[in-house]
């Protein structure tokens, strides 16, 4: 396995190994990484020769700096988890070698990254689409892994591969779940244990709604319904619960087999998100 912090001396090995017809895979990460970020490389190695992931916490994409400074870091953890995976080749670069002046080029992506996380973190999908355009012109990959965790990213990264014209292919992968079915997060290290009990009500809300919604129940009663059972909870705090088109993320008025439920909010400090297809 081999271990990058600079780009130029990868780029190097990338274009080396392109010329002998490897195919590269790539999953970018934040590192503090688990078992979803596997399922990431391992989708990655059944499609390509190599596969590359990367661990850089992108300051860009934080709009609370507490957050970044609470974001878990975990950097020999993750690359033993990575040596055990078979990963290939690893970039973990400085931000000094990502960001060599002060953050000014912003992007905007119209409705898309205005509702959902967009509407409680402001400039975030900014960020990401910042370092992800720099990613890909760094590695270059054919194909690139996201999870379906963060559906409001991939479909923002969907949209600025179009518009900018990367010749990679995007790939969603499935959430990871625990065993009760909390989505696995690197946020989740953050949660005591009562807040890990209580966090999985994200996941049973989604359960339940879908239900509900299967049953007839309209969308608005049981976006109500839902809302008020989660606000008699203690310790969490909801943002949003929506149910949303998975094409371009407007809120549904109907349900259809193009829907998807998005679940956000806090358990004590730690935020965490979650989301259902209705056709799953």
């Amino acid at each position: 396995m081999d271990i990058f912090k600079e780009i130029l001396p990868l780029k190097a090995l990338l274009g080396s190994l392109r010329s002998n017809s490897n195919s590269i895979g790539f999953v970018p990460t934040m590192g503090a990484l688990h078992r979803g970020h596997v399922a990431l490389i391992e989708a990655s190695q059944r499609e390509n020769s190599k596969t590359i992931c990367s661990i850089f916490v992108n300051p860009a994409q934080f709009n609370n700096p507490d957050d970044l400074a609470k974001y878990p870091r975990t950097l020999e953890k993750d690359l033993d988890m990575l040596s055990k995976a078979g990963c290939d080749i690893i970039f973990c670069p400085p931000p000094e070698e990502m960001y060599s002046t002060t953050i000014q080029l912003k992007f905007d992506f119209g409705s898309l990254d205005k509702v959902l996380e967009g509407k409680f973190r402001p400039g975030h999908f900014s960020g990401v689409a910042l370092v992800v355009s720099k990613l890909f012109n760094i590695v270059g990959p054919d194909h690139a892994y996201f999870g379906q965790k963060d559906f409001q990213q991939y479909k923002v990264i969907e949209k600025l591969i179009a518009e900018l014209k990367f010749n990679v292919i995007l790939r969603s992968v499935p959430i990871e779940r625990e065993p009760d079915g909390l989505a696995m997060s690197s946020r989740n290290s953050r949660l005591t244990v009562d807040q890990r009990k209580g966090a999985i009500i994200f996941y049973e809300s989604l359960v339940l709604a879908k239900r509900l919604l299967s049953r007839g129940s309209d969308i608005k009663s049981t976006i109500e319904f839902i809302t008020k059972e989660i606000s008699q909870k203690n310790g969490i705090r909801l943002e949003y619960f929506e149910l949303a088109d998975t094409t371009n993320l407007m809120p549904l008025e109907n349900v259809s087999d193009k829907a998807i439920l998005l679940i956000a909010g806090f358990v004590g400090e730690v935020r965490l998100i979650d989301n259902l297809l209705l056709a799953e």
